[in-house]
């Protein structure tokens, strides 16, 4: 049998339908290749300042909360991937997204990441999603962007 091509899976994810979709192949993906997954979800410190005047709120208590939201999508994940025989890494970091990406993937010696093509803050670009175009552009491994 040959060797593995990848060791160490990367799924950011921001709960889109994209990004859930990128999770469930990357499960898919670890089961074939005998790889660690690790999920990762960005409380993006760019826009909480934007929502937190919005809604009227002290920046701190959203960016809380989008740390509690997107501990519900990385339990999510997580459970996905036990059910098909896997232990999920579990992982939230604050800051610009593509930027905690990149490093989380260069830091964990990730082989690859797996990511949805738009994601929860809809298509900023016309083709790919703007965090995804810019994930593609730093990573220090493959991208594998799932549609």
């Amino acid at each position: 049998m040959a060797e593995a091509i990848f060791r160490h899976i990367l799924v950011p994810t921001d709960g889109s339908e994209a990004s859930m979709a990128a999770g469930r192949l990357a499960i898919r993906l670890a089961v074939l290749q005998g790889a660690r997954v690790t999920f990762v979800y960005v409380v993006d410190t760019a826009i909480v300042e934007e929502l937190a005047a919005s809604a009227g709120k002290v920046a701190s208590m959203v960016e809380h909360e989008l740390g509690v939201t997107g501990q519900r999508y990385l339990d999510h994940l997580s459970r996905l991937a036990e059910e098909a025989g896997l232990t999920a890494n579990q992982v939230v970091r604050h800051g610009i997204p593509y930027e905690e990406v990149s490093a989380l993937a260069d830091e964990q010696s990730v082989d690859l990441i797996v990511i949805g093509q738009v994601g929860r803050y809809g298509p900023r670009r016309i083709l790919i999603g703007s965090v995804t175009e810019r994930v593609i552009e730093y990573a220090p491994c493959p991208v594998l962007v799932v549609k």
